[in-house]
């Protein structure tokens, strides 16, 4: 049972340091100390070490301890759990590529109507993310892989929720408008009239995409773990980087609009 117990502790200390650093209170006293950017620094570092420490063990044990639930045995549950990763990955590529325009992202972008997939569900990356890792908790040969990717479903969850209790009680009223128009649960919006689909709102490359990234995974399945983990940590870590990267560089751009279009209308007033 170490391995499971190891995975657990590492799950937990990941979860603590991911969510616990951001709370308002504790995310208030280490930006007084260290400034805004500081504790920006200080974030991503302590996620970035705790997460690969947990990918790295959980590499190296993946194959020890008691079984798991194994439901591919059965070939109609595999089929199944397959079209849910499927649309988990799909959804968690989709919010991956809208994230830089959502005000969910960093840097508060601006808050606007939703759009396309925010429609659906306005956190389309966690709810892929809770899809995906269910799936593979219930398809894990290892009691060990059914905690890991538990973890991640228990993060996406409680992550969502978080995000939402944290931005609401900084940008107020705004935010909480986008609440209310949008929905966490898949389609709820859609299905109590507070959304509707128009067109364009769906562009089919990012379907397309999405299907050909499940096929492309499947087909390194067996080696993603390889090398202690080093395909995970650097696809995972690097996502984070480039959705942090494009975010920013969204915030310049909008910033520089605003001051372009300031002169315009002061000489017109």
């Amino acid at each position: 049972m170490e391995a499971p117990l190891v995975v657990t502790f590492l799950w937990l200390m990941f979860f603590g340091t991911h969510v616990g650093l951001a709370t308002r209170q504790v995310r208030g006293v280490l930006v007084d100390r260290l400034g805004a950017h500081g504790f920006f620094v200080l974030y991503s570092v302590v996620a970035s070490v705790t997460f690969a420490i947990l990918v790295a063990y959980y590499a190296a044990h993946r194959f020890e301890g008691p079984a798991g639930l194994a439901l591919g045995a059965s070939e109609p549950a595999r089929w199944l759990l397959m079209a849910v990763i499927t649309c988990g990955v799909v959804l968690a590529g989709a919010g991956l590529g809208v994230y830089p325009r959502t005000p969910m992202a960093l840097f508060d972008q601006p808050i606007r109507s939703p759009r396309g997939i925010e429609k659906v569900t306005r956190h389309s990356f966690f709810v892929g993310t809770a899809l995906l890792a269910l799936a593979h908790l219930l398809l894990a040969t290892k009691l060990v892989g059914a905690i890991f990717m538990g973890g991640f479903a228990v993060l996406a969850i409680v992550g969502a929720r978080h995000q939402d209790q944290k931005l609401l009680a900084r940008r107020g009223e705004p935010y909480r408008a986008y609440l209310a128009s949008t929905s966490l649960v898949p389609f709820a919006a859609l299905l109590s009239g507070r959304q509707r689909l128009a067109a364009g709102d769906f562009a089919v490359p990012m379907f397309l995409w999405g299907l050909v990234a499940t096929v492309a995974l499947r087909l390194v399945h067996a080696e993603m773990f390889a090398h202690g983990g080093a395909w995970v940590i650097g696809a995972l870590l690097g996502g984070a980087l480039l959705a942090t990267l494009q975010s920013w560089r969204r915030k310049r751009r909008h910033a520089a609009g605003i001051a372009r279009s300031a002169p315009a209308r002061g000489g017109a007033a």
